[in-house]
């Protein structure tokens, strides 16, 4: 990490070993800050406050080391972030007036982004930041992991049953509390495709009724045009010494005909009369049929009225309103729609019926592996608790008993357990809360209220040692662990550290050389003669600085030679395991 105008530091870099990183230097150095910082990276309150005075903003940039396909990466990824060389780099500014800003994987993000990526990244347990573990929802997770396949196989067909269970019940009820409007809407349909097919519409049949109800409509007006039309092309038989059309043209034709064999020419226009003459004939004899054709009857005038009339009714209901098309056939269309939708509608009994079978043997599932579920974490907790009651035996609290609490909540509309009704969820029905008794005698209370903070980073210290290699977070700060213990106490935490970081990251900010000495690195954090810390106030301690360092934590004074020879004997029995 690199962090700059935050608190009392300055511009200083942090490099943080793979193992476990002891973070140490005299109260007031700054040493929180290396704990407040990561607080900001994993998307913790911006208090502006802590920008140094005089600085316009804090920035604290942290380089992440993770597989591409970790959680945190991938969920990065979707954000819009790249990894960088197979790190993810994060950065956070505060602002001197509050403003806080975030970026990964060189895309600006949401702060709220950064608390997403802590949960997989890393676990702070602290005096006044815990994480992890204290929520009951993480517990249960870390009972079951701890549980392996016992707790894992069941599972995974219990979240199976719950998920087709929960689209059961969704189906169902939305058919049932929808059960009157969509018999409301069964009767409109069935009322409207009655009323269809009582008139019997057919395709086109309102474009057909409306030429012939023209045509009938001026009958008389036709049929007279047509017989004088026919009179001036044919002639007309109360006259035969009329002139029309028809006997112009023949003669015209005739008197061409006659000398046609002297000029080709004359020739062809004598055929195109001919063809003239053919052609007035033909309309002549189709007006003499229009006119005998023609029905000027009245009744059937009426009955093609009342006709279009129906269809008008039926287009208005249930045609396509101000379409250009809204004819018979959009009636039509929405007959076969609502013929369909119908059948649908009156399949929701049997559909009821399904459902309902199906989610009662859901029910019924989901209760045999609750159970199977319940009884694997009852065996599990018992186990885990135990172990963790055994590690705070050797942390400053022999008379500490650690329990996990697996309850049930009583619900008249869950799932049957043990012979009660009882909530469940995506996890099954146990809620799992980790429970502690600090002394004989005191009641077991939730570990973030039965302990008081030096405690409870102790009993988180030891519960990360059990679930070690179980949880997949891989990184684990501890601040202020060291509370309250000295002495044998004091090897046992940093021995357990040490144990912890086999399998993950461990960062401990300390005051204790017992804890400190079994650190892969050891970071002492200085200030300046002006009372900060700068780049070169954050140093990795090797070989003689080390050994100062741990004698100034031991004796007060880093040249006392006892506190010289008991730190050389601290590092050499850290290294030894002993």
């Amino acid at each position: 990490m690199r962090i700059r105008s935050l608190g009392v530091i300055d511009d200083a870099v942090v490099e943080l070993s793979p193992g476990f990183t002891a973070v140490t230097g005299e109260t007031g150095a700054g040493k929180t800050m290396v704990v407040t910082s990561l607080g900001l990276l994993l998307g913790g309150r911006a208090d502006p406050a802590l920008v140094r005075i005089g600085a316009k903003a804090a920035v604290v940039e942290g380089r992440i080391v993770m597989r591409p396909d970790a959680p945190a990466a991938l969920r990065a990824e979707e954000a819009g972030a790249e990894l960088d060389d197979g790190a993810l780099l994060i950065s956070r500014t505060v602002s001197a007036e509050g403003r806080s800003r975030a970026h990964v994987g060189g895309r600006s993000v949401p702060v709220g982004l950064l608390a997403e990526l802590a949960d997989d990244l890393v676990a702070v347990h602290g005096q006044t930041d815990q994480q992890g573990l204290l929520r009951p929802a993480r517990q249960r997770q870390a009972l079951d992991r701890y549980a392996g396949d016992a707790v894992a196989v069941p599972l995974e067909k219990y979240a199976a049953a719950h998920r087709r269970l929960r689209a059961v019940a969704g189906e169902l009820e939305e058919i049932t509390t929808r059960a009157r409007e969509r018999a409301q809407e069964a009767d409109l349909l069935r009322f409207g495709l009655d009323e269809i097919a009582a008139v019997e519409p057919l395709s086109g049949e309102d474009t057909e009724l409306a030429a012939e109800a023209e045509r009938l409509g001026h009958a008389e007006s036709l049929s007279s045009a047509a017989q004088v039309a026919h009179a001036a092309l044919a002639g007309n038989v109360e006259d035969p010494e009329g002139v029309d059309a028809g006997a112009l043209v023949a003669g015209a034709h005739r008197a061409l005909e006659s000398v046609r064999s002297h000029d080709p020419a004359l020739g062809a226009l004598a055929e195109r009369i001919g063809e003239l003459g053919i052609l007035l004939g033909d309309v002549a004899g189709e007006l003499a049929g229009y006119a005998d054709d023609l029905d000027a009857d009245p009744l059937r005038l009426a009955a093609v009225e009342e006709r279009r009339a129906a269809l008008t009714q039926l287009i208005r209901k249930y045609g396509s309103a101000g379409h250009p098309e809204n004819t018979v056939d959009s009636v039509l269309e929405w007959a076969e729609r609502g013929s369909v939708r119908l059948l649908e509608l009156d399949g929701d009994d049997e559909r009821i019926d399904e459902l309902t079978a199906e989610r009662d043997g859901l029910r019924l599932e989901l209760s045999a592996l609750a159970q199977a579920l319940t009884d694997a974490r009852n065996e599990a907790a018992t186990r885990f608790a135990s172990a963790v009651t055994e590690e705070l035996a050797s942390l400053a609290m022999p008379h500490a008993r650690v329990t996990i609490d697996v309850r049930q909540t009583e619900d008249p509309e869950g799932v049957e357990v043990g012979g009660r009704l009882v909530a469940y969820g995506p996890s099954g029905v146990d809620e799992v809360e980790l429970l502690l008794a600090p002394h004989p005698g005191a009641q077991p209370r939730p570990i973030a209220k039965g302990a008081s903070g030096g405690e409870l980073s102790r009993v988180m210290l030891a519960v990360e040692v059990v679930f070690a290699g179980s949880d997949p977070v891989p990184t684990y700060l501890f601040d202020e662990v060291d509370a309250g213990v000295g002495g044998k106490a004091a090897v046992e935490v940093g021995r357990r550290l040490a144990k912890l970081a086999k399998v993950a990251q461990v960062v401990v900010v300390t005051h204790l050389p017992q804890v400190a000495a079994f650190a892969d690195r050891q970071l002492l954090v200085e200030k300046t003669h002006d009372g900060s810390v700068t780049r070169s106030g954050v140093t990795v301690l090797e070989g003689e600085a080390r050994i100062r360092e741990l004698s100034r934590m031991l004796a007060g004074h880093e040249d006392s030679a006892s506190a010289r020879a008991h730190a050389e004997e601290l590092l050499a029995a850290a290294r030894s395991g002993a």
